[in-house]
């Protein structure tokens, strides 16, 4: 990817339709952040990661700008799929829509997990249950 504040767009329920975009920003001796901006009928909402105790945001060490984790689960916010399931997951605790910031490490392990599960394939029926 090129350009990381290119607009993209993500159509949801095939009617409701985001325009998303995703970059990285610092300065003014604040951490790094990385935001996903959603943009619907007017309306901005940023979710902000910043930089911290047991999170990364951007390209640290290994990482890529877009790249979001913690110590257990690790999201790429220009993948539509993770955009979708943070769509979802703010829709779902009535955040959308809302101009403005929101911390986006509140719904990262609510997102992390749904995507996990997602990716996950169904245990086999006579599989003996886990530890």
């Amino acid at each position: 990817m090129t350009d990381e504040r290119r607009r993209r767009t993500l159509v949801v329920d095939g009617s409701t339709s985001y325009v998303w975009t995703v970059r990285h920003r610092h300065g003014d001796g604040r951490p790094c952040q990385e935001v996903l901006t959603l943009h619907r009928d007017g309306v901005r909402t940023h979710l902000v990661f910043r930089d911290g105790e047991g999170r990364y945001v951007g390209s640290v060490a290994y990482g890529h700008s877009g790249g979001v984790g913690d110590r257990h689960h690790h999201l790429n916010l220009n993948e539509p799929g993770v955009v979708r399931a943070f769509v979802d997951e703010a829709v779902k605790r009535e955040l959308l829509p809302y101009n403005g910031e929101l911390d986006g490490w509140e719904l990262f392990t609510a997102v992390a997990l749904s995507r996990a599960a997602a990716a996950t394939p169904e245990v086999p029926p006579d599989c003996p249950p886990g530890p």
